[in-house]
């Protein structure tokens, strides 16, 4: 404890006798380098929501398909080879950006990722686990053994599919939104 005080005693000392530095005064600077800080820890807010669509296939008046979007709310019956969409929107909420904005979402379960069908409006890059979130990839590979005894990587399929991660490069702003998406099929 006698270290303490006496630290204290050195500290005030210090900043005693200096005091101006680069025309502030210390205690200025202290108290805004404090605030700097409390910025820069303070979490920052991003809210997230899930909402599903389950594609709809009609045909017009000249016999053209036309598809359409029925938002899923509260319980809904699905059937084998639906089609639907999974949207994960966040929003930033404070006043600062929010940086380094990494969405992951799983593939329920169930259902079938549908290749090439993850975007995002805001330019995140997209990458895919297939062993339930421990690695991350562009591109999934899996091994395949030929009959002959040689083994070839191969494309990973669809239903190897465990999750997807959209990383957003560039700062959320304050009060503003983006959105990702991709779609499944039931099985």
């Amino acid at each position: 404890m006698k270290r303490f005080y006496i630290a204290a005693l050195g500290a005030i000392a210090f900043i005693a006798t200096m005091p101006f530095v680069s025309g502030m005064p210390v205690l200025a600077q202290l108290q805004e380098a404090g605030e700097n800080l409390v910025q820069n820890i303070q979490p920052q807010q991003v809210e997230l929501n899930l909402s599903a669509q389950k594609k709809l296939v009609e045909l017009d008046e000249t016999g053209k398909e036309k598809v359409t979007w029925q938002a899923l709310e509260g319980q809904v019956v699905v059937q084998p080879g639906d089609v639907l969409r999974y949207t994960v929107s966040s929003e930033n909420t404070s006043e600062r950006p929010a940086e380094n904005l990494v969405i992951t979402q799983p593939i329920p379960q169930r259902t079938t990722y549908i290749l090439q069908s993850a975007n995002s409006n805001n330019g995140a890059t997209m990458t895919y686990s297939i062993d339930n979130a421990t690695t991350f990839v562009e591109n999934p590979t899996i091994q395949v053994t030929l009959p002959d005894g040689t083994v070839e990587i191969r494309p990973a399929p669809a239903e190897a599919y465990t999750h997807i991660r959209w990383d957003f490069s560039k700062p959320l702003n304050p009060a503003t939104a983006a959105s990702a998406s991709y779609e499944v099929t039931v099985r």
